[in-house]
């Protein structure tokens, strides 16, 4: 059984190659993001650094972990979508084979097991190519969070035994998860396989399939009218993550039966065209080839597009918020004092802070105000308590810290500058989509120092030099989204060469199968270049279909965004991200179907 393994995988090294590098990059960020979670676990901070100074680093600290774990469980899975499809296109092509060794009295055990063993070399290999790779990612990511903000610049990573070995032992694993359906499939081909293809070899969609996809499909419909009827900002984003996955495997399960309905409509554009209509049916024709190439970039482009879709939505949902809690007119950068054609003035001084909290401290900012014209220029209340009463040793609980659990008449210890005093919680209010205010104190307990920003309510008729409240809200939105950008940035990349390697798997396998189909098109009349032209159209036709369904996918996830309090004003569409997604797939699909059907073609004619 080895043997044939073994020899499987050198026979067929190049439908199997897509498999390992899939594995390799896998293996590699695995390895480097233990690496770099084990280093922000224990951080080594220098001396000199103030409390805040090492708050903000922990901080930073803990957003890179967040992003190094969301990588590597990215790549796991993409690693283990990548493997399953090759696996499961390679089970279709070798069915003559399997039946062969029924023939022969192979048990259909026997059969599980030879595939099970192809996937365990095929992950061995992928772990041992991975592991250099593991150092490279590292000083990648290393660099990457540094120049994002969240690491600082003497961040370093040390060698990890551990790392290495889990991560071998994760790139094992992912194969064998992604074959277990594939060598299922393999035990069932008959004995009669080796003479002539069977119904099930045609049959696409399997009974598992079909329920997987139409059970997905429904969840989506469900989870969309939910989001709709719900009509809450909070409650449609938290649906519309749901709805990304269940969307994007309903449709990558049901993509042979929607990829040839939906590839008509492109091709209706090109009609009466040679190489149109020839891309065109073989587009209908070759349901599982097309299927395999779309279904990775429909996985894509309704995650990729529907994460950057929700999150840049919130942070244009934040500016939306503030600008109809603010009453104010101009928003300045320094204190304005009492005039003419002022009603009021509110300066706003943010400085550090250190709450204590039992054995625990929370270090962020407080903003100092003046209770009185915060109240003039602002429309959000306490839920708890009255801002009235901010005054003296006294705190207000901001937007961004209450969900806590403070207690409204506590006492806590603060530390303010120089001096450490006792403060009476006297307000808490409510929480809001904007979370940078966390602790409002009296200006008269303000330190020296800190930065000052100063909302101005003027008389009709009274001008300002300044930006106006729908600017400065507008800013506080593009803010949070600058510190989403980066973040997404990394993600999309990861998920973009996952993506890359799969699709060019399924064009590079799908294209060992038509060889002859290639042959035959050459001895009807056709020029090679046109028969490279037919491919090419083909696959373009699929990246069409393919990103037409992932922002179909998006746009259900961001429908509950549209139906909220804010309505289309909060909702952003990713148009850049859409497009850069959409002519990368052009470019890498249509480059690798070029280059397969060309050396496809080298053979001389009448040989097929």
């Amino acid at each position: 059984m080895l043997r044939l393994s073994v020899g499987a995988l050198r026979t067929r090294w190049q439908l199997f190659a897509g498999a390992v590098v899939a594995v390799a990059l896998g293996v590699g960020l695995v390895q480097s993001g233990l690496q770099m979670l084990a280093a922000t676990d224990r951080p080594v901070l220098p001396a000199g650094l103030s409390a805040y100074q090492r708050a903000q680093v922990r901080e930073g600290y803990v957003g890179a972990a967040t992003l190094l774990g969301m990588s590597v469980m990215l790549a796991v899975f993409l690693s283990v979508f990548i493997v399953s499809t090759t696996f499961g296109f390679m089970t279709v092509q070798r069915r003559r084979e399997f039946g062969l060794l029924r023939l022969v009295g192979a048990q259909r055990g026997y059969l599980c097991l030879m595939v099970v063993t192809e996937a365990g070399l095929l992950g061995l290999v992928g772990s041992v190519v991975g592991l250099p790779l593991g150092v490279v990612a590292t000083w990648a990511q290393s660099w990457l969070l540094v120049e994002l903000g969240m690491l600082p610049s003497w961040f370093a990573a040390p060698w990890d035994q551990g790392a290495v070995w889990a991560a071998m032992i994760v790139g094992v694993s992912t194969a064998l998860a992604g074959v277990l359906a594939a060598a299922w499939r393999a035990s069932r081909i008959g004995a009669l396989e080796a003479v002539v293809e069977g119904s099930a070899a045609r049959r696409v969609m399997t009974g598992w399939r079909w329920c997987w996809g139409l059970s997905a499909a429904f969840g989506t419909v469900v989870l969309v009218i939910a989001a709709q009827a719900a009509r809450d900002l909070v409650a449609g984003l938290m649906i519309g993550l749901v709805v990304m996955i269940s969307g994007s495997v309903a449709l990558s399960q049901l993509s042979p039966v929607v990829v040839p309905l939906v590839g008509r409509v492109p091709a209706i554009v090109v009609r009466g065209n040679l190489i149109a209509d020839l891309a065109r049916a073989g587009v209908l024709h070759a349901v599982r080839r097309s299927a395999a190439t779309a279904a990775p970039l429909i996985v894509l482009v309704g995650l990729v597009v529907g994460l950057w879709g929700t999150f840049g939505s919130l942070a244009k949902a934040v500016g939306v918020e503030q600008e109809r809690l603010i009453t104010a007119d101009v928003v300045v950068d320094h204190a304005v004092a009492p005039g003419p054609g002022i009603v009021a003035a509110s300066a706003q001084t943010a400085v550090p802070i250190v709450v204590m909290r039992g054995k625990s401290a929370v270090y962020s900012e407080a903003i100092g105000i003046d209770a009185a014209a915060y109240q003039q220029t602002h429309k959000l209340r306490p839920r708890k308590g009255s801002l009235d009463r901010l005054t003296g040793r006294t705190i207000a609980i901001g937007p961004g810290m209450a969900v806590e659990d403070y207690k409204l008449g506590s006492v806590l210890k603060v530390a303010l500058g120089n001096r450490t005093i006792a403060v009476k919680v006297v307000a808490i209010m409510p929480e809001t989509l904007d979370v940078s205010e966390n602790f409002f104190i009296p200006r008269s307990l303000l330190p020296a120092g800190g930065r000052t920003e100063t909302l101005v309510k003027l008389a009709p008729g009274t001008t300002m030099v300044g930006q106006t409240v729908e600017e400065w809200a507008r800013a506080r939105g593009e803010a949070q989204q600058r510190s989403n950008s980066g973040l997404f940035a990394a993600l999309m990349g990861l998920a973009g060469i996952f993506t890359a390697v799969a699709v060019v798997n399924a064009v590079v396998m799908s294209t060992a199968d038509r060889r002859r189909e290639f042959t035959l098109g050459r001895m009807a009349g056709l020029t090679r270049g046109q028969v490279v032209a037919i491919a090419v159209v083909e696959s373009a036709t699929v990246v069409v279909v393919g990103v037409l369904l992932g922002a179909l996918v998006a746009a259900a996830a961001l429908a509950g965004i549209a139906a909220g309090p804010y309505g289309l004003a909060a909702l952003a569409i990713p148009w850049r991200v859409l497009g850069l997604i959409f002519a990368s797939a052009l470019v890498v699909v249509g480059t690798a179907a070029a280059l397969t059907a060309w050396r496809a073609t080298s053979r001389r004619l009448g040989t097929c």
